[in-house]
């Protein structure tokens, strides 16, 4: 796991992954020193002609290796998950006001990997909520979104695939037990 120095700029990149009746949303800490690196590294990591990674498409040969090259980021990926019923939106939006509120005091700058129509649904629940970052809403363009991709869906998908991913996840917030 990686320490964060500069705890009170970070920039954090969140996405979410559903397995089942589990709901995951991934948060990836970063520090703007690391920012540039950060983004020529991950898009080294596109085969040619691909334009983003998003893991759920990619075969298992290729998540193994993307996984292991993602566990080897300086990057801090904290998971926040819930049970969820058909529909998953409380789910989400319990997690990211969670987030929000353990996280927020780190943070000057949150990117939320964009559902488009639907990102005024957490533009909602963070304006319910006290905080001083900026936040906004990208699309999958955003290669900081690919980690929180990569890891929501290694970790939703448990056993080897957590483990490979396990260097850089710091925790988890089960708020089903809260």
């Amino acid at each position: 796991m990686v320490i964060m120095k500069d705890t009170m700029s970070i920039h954090a990149f969140v996405d979410e992954s559903r397995r089942g009746s589990r709901y995951y949303v991934a948060v990836a800490l970063v520090e703007p020193r690391h920012l540039r690196e950060l983004r020529r590294d991950v898009r080294n990591l596109l085969l040619p002609g691909q334009r983003e990674i998003h893991f759920k498409k990619e075969k298992d040969p290729r998540r193994r290796a993307l996984a292991d090259s993602f566990a080897r980021l300086p990057v801090e990926v904290n998971i926040y998950s819930q049970t969820c019923r058909r529909h998953d939106e409380t789910a989400r939006q319990a997690c990211l006001r969670t987030a929000v509120e353990l996280l927020g005091h780190r943070i000057s700058r949150l990117v939320i990997d964009s559902r488009s129509h639907r990102d005024v649904i957490d533009s909602t629940t963070l304006s319910r909520i006290d905080h001083t970052f900026i936040y906004e809403h990208m699309s999958t363009g955003e290669p900081l979104l690919w980690i929180a991709d990569v890891v929501a869906w290694c970790y939703g998908a448990g056993s080897e695939w957590r483990k490979r991913i396990a260097p850089i996840v710091s925790g988890e917030v089960d708020l089903d037990g809260l």
